[in-house]
């Protein structure tokens, strides 16, 4: 019903839990029922003479107590799942969360289909996968990750292959093997927070280096590498979380070149190599000899997977490597392997990762029609984007404010390497949130940025 005007006169709690008390008390008595399509945010702001930051976060506690639903548009509707008899309680929900950097998950049917067809298969031979395997993977996972891997121009020796137990072991040991506590790897000035953190627990030195539109600065890196001594650099150069760019390959190629004229070894985190259909070549093609691939398979199949393919620069450095991982994991999973191995084989990861490109480009193009133009930076194949803040917003106050209305994103001070953190934030549009959800949550932050932050602070 259009016409429909919350009476907010009787409460003392904030505006916003009044809405969705009143919505909640209308259904009870008959005023609102299931499927009525309520007043436009605007308009009703309007009409009540508050704020729009009010209607829309009632509107969004409403959503979370499954009062209503939002439909692309159409608008917004009470809710089938509404329930007069409910109590009009504060009854809360999970934020939305737009903090984890997770690939959209699968809601298509028919792909989900596919991905038990090869749990029922590989369970077929459940017993042994029960059992110790040798570490780094039997040769017909080597070959599938050879399979894999090749589309990214890789084609290594099962000899300098390895199938490991996710992304951060692999990481964790390879920082190990180059640096010894108290000594320096180099990464992004804005970089991985994992990295960060595995560098802090070995008690390495984590040094950020000066970026441009391009990545690392190659001057940048080589002046640290006369002054510095690092033992490695560690890059994350396709879609880089947070920042979302792609090192140019002209650009890899100067770097490699500084990296081979002092020696220094190059950690290569491909995490999101696999999503672009066509990116730069990789570090592991541009100079084998000097890099350490890591190539999880989080982003570009699923994160609860837990598993990655390592290639390492030669075969010898494959035994310390080796000794590492098993000390802390033993082996990857073996049933969790033969999932992947299997999915690689029948084609479902391929089914999959075109799933996670097609729905990422949609949950792009919603960023980009509703946020402040020139206000972020993306990529149509990113997870996530760069949003830089503008004055007098901080970086803590915008995460405060999103948070006080359940929207869960990062500030930049998670990813900084080196220097003060910019005025800048991380927000994630993938994982188990759905596509309506996420413009929801894109529309209250695109008006937040038009307003004061003292504004704001009133409705905390």
């Amino acid at each position: 019903m259009p016409d429909w005007t919350p009476d907010l006169s009787g409460s003392d709690k904030p505006l916003y839990l009044a809405i969705a008390d009143v919505i909640a008390n209308d259904l009870k008595t008959g005023r609102l029922a299931v499927g009525d399509r309520l007043p436009p945010q605007r308009k009703l702001a309007s009409r009540l003479a508050v704020d729009f930051t009010t209607v829309a976060r009632g509107y969004v506690e409403a959503q979370k107590r499954g009062l209503i639903e939002s439909r692309v548009g159409q608008g917004t509707f009470v809710s089938a799942r509404a329930k007069p008899q409910r109590s009009a309680g504060p009854a809360r929900q999970d934020l939305v969360d737009l903090s984890m950097n997770l690939p959209p998950e699968p809601d298509d049917p028919d792909l989900i289909q596919r991905m038990r067809a090869g749990v029922e298969a590989v369970s077929q031979d459940l017993v042994p996968l029960l059992r110790y395997q040798g570490f780094g993977g039997s040769p017909a996972d080597k070959d599938a990750a050879s399979n894999w891997l090749g589309r990214r121009a890789l084609v290594p020796s099962h000899e300098r292959l390895f199938v490991t137990p996710g992304a951060h072991p692999a990481l964790l040991a390879i920082f190990g093997i180059l640096a010894k506590p108290g000594e320096t790897i180099l990464s992004e000035a804005i970089t991985y927070p994992g990295a960060r953190s595995i560098a802090a627990q070995l008690g390495v030195n984590l040094h950020g280096l000066a970026m441009d539109e391009d990545g690392v600065d190659p001057d940048a890196f080589a002046q640290a590498c006369a002054r510095l001594k690092p033992k490695a650099l560690y890059l994350n150069p396709t879609l880089q979380n947070p920042t979302t760019l792609t090192i140019p390959e002209a650009r890899r190629t100067a770097i490699a070149a500084v990296a081979r004229r002092f020696g220094v070894p190059i950690v290569e985190d491909d995490a999101y190599g696999f999503i672009p259909l066509r990116g730069p070549a990789p570090f592991a093609a541009i100079a084998p000899d000097l890099t350490w691939h890591v190539a999880g398979l989080s982003k570009c199949i699923g994160a609860g997977l837990r598993a990655a393919y390592v290639l390492t620069p030669d075969a010898r450095s494959g035994w310390p490597f080796a000794a590492s991982v098993r000390a802390s994991c033993v082996m990857a999973s073996p049933l969790t392997v033969a999932l992947v191995t299997r999915w690689i084989e029948d084609g479902a990861a391929d089914a999959i990762l075109r799933f996670i490109r097609t729905e990422t480009a949609a949950r792009q193009a919603l960023a980009t029609e509703l946020l402040p133009k020139g206000a972020f930076r993306a990529d149509p194949m990113s997870f996530n984007l760069w949003l830089t803040l503008p004055k007098p917003w901080t970086r803590s106050a915008f995460a405060e404010h999103m948070r006080s209305t359940r929207i869960g994103i990062v500030a930049s001070d998670a990813f900084t390497a080196d220097g003060a953190p910019p005025e800048a934030v991380r927000v994630c549009l993938g994982g188990p949130t759905r596509r309506a959800d996420v413009r929801n949550a894109l529309e209250f932050m695109a008006h937040a940025l038009q307003e004061s932050p003292a504004l704001a602070s009133t409705f905390l």
